[in-house]
């Protein structure tokens, strides 16, 4: 431990994770957060799943707390903004790691409007709801706070995603937005752009859509990263995060940080 975030809170957002053999993006930040010294509040619809999180946490010798929300409703949103500055204070990171994807997405002449408005309502409007609820406590805070946004490289690429892909675009928008109407309060607001990443969502949540063998997927996303033919992990997709969330990019705000492996650079 190299105590990064030593002294600091953090809400991360997602924190909780799907089956699966590896660490997804929001557990993976939320232990990072916490080895490095952060106390963290890990939030989830699926209130057993972060308090998993904050068990593994605990046993490494971290703080941290579960808390369940639902980011698609305001007021649990507000909640989980209440209950983090009672608990801790104050609020210097917020991480919102929260995203879905398929389940009647497709290209536009073929998705369904059931999946465009439960996908931008999650992906996209959460994303606000809890920004929209940290930013004025943040704005009180000396030391302002640190927003990351985890958007995809979706938001630049594709064509078969359709709701996805607009909705992780959006969150690129509301990235730079905010950062530029809060760089005066010094609250930071940057996002991350993962690409191929083996997490349980993307991987074992990809074969089951398909009905696919989980080893068949996972060789083929590997395929296509132009680094070392691999993908990413949830780790990488933390570091990230710790970077963003740490006072190391003080003078950073408004950035899309690709996350991808060089998958980006085949775009264009």
């Amino acid at each position: 431990m190299t105590s990064r975030m030593a002294g600091k809170t953090a809400v991360v957002v997602g924190a909780g994770q799907s089956p699966g053999a590896n660490v997804g993006n929001g557990r993976a930040t939320a232990l990072l957060l916490a080895r490095e010294g952060a106390q963290v509040l890990c939030v989830d619809r699926d209130e057993a799943s972060a308090a998993e999180t904050v068990a593994l946490i605990a046993a490494a010798g971290g703080q941290a707390w579960a808390w369940r929300a639902d980011i698609t409703r305001r007021e649990d949103c507000e909640a989980l903004v209440r209950a983090a500055r009672e608990r801790f204070g104050r609020i210097d990171a917020l991480v919102n790691n929260v995203g879905i994807g398929g389940g009647g997405d497709g290209p536009a002449h073929r998705a369904e409007e059931a999946a465009w408005d439960r996908i931008l309502a999650v992906d996209l409007k959460g994303m606000w709801l809890t920004i929209r609820a940290a930013v004025p406590v943040m704005r009180e805070q000396p030391a302002g706070g640190s927003i990351v946004n985890v958007s995809s490289l979706a938001s630049i690429a594709g064509g078969n995603m359709v709701a996805y892909e607009v909705a992780k675009a959006g969150v690129n928008r509301l990235t730079t937005s905010v950062a530029a109407s809060n760089a005066r309060h010094g609250v930071r607001c940057n996002a991350i752009l993962p690409g191929f990443m083996d997490t349980p969502m993307a991987v074992e949540g990809g074969a089951r859509a398909s009905g696919r063998p989980v080893e068949a997927v996972r060789a083929e996303r590997n395929a296509r990263v132009p680094l070392r033919g691999r993908m990413g992990t949830g780790q990488d997709t933390a570091y990230a995060a710790l970077y963003l969330c740490s006072d190391e990019s003080s003078f950073v705000t408004g950035a899309l940080l690709p996350v991808d492996g060089g998958m980006g650079t085949r775009i264009g």
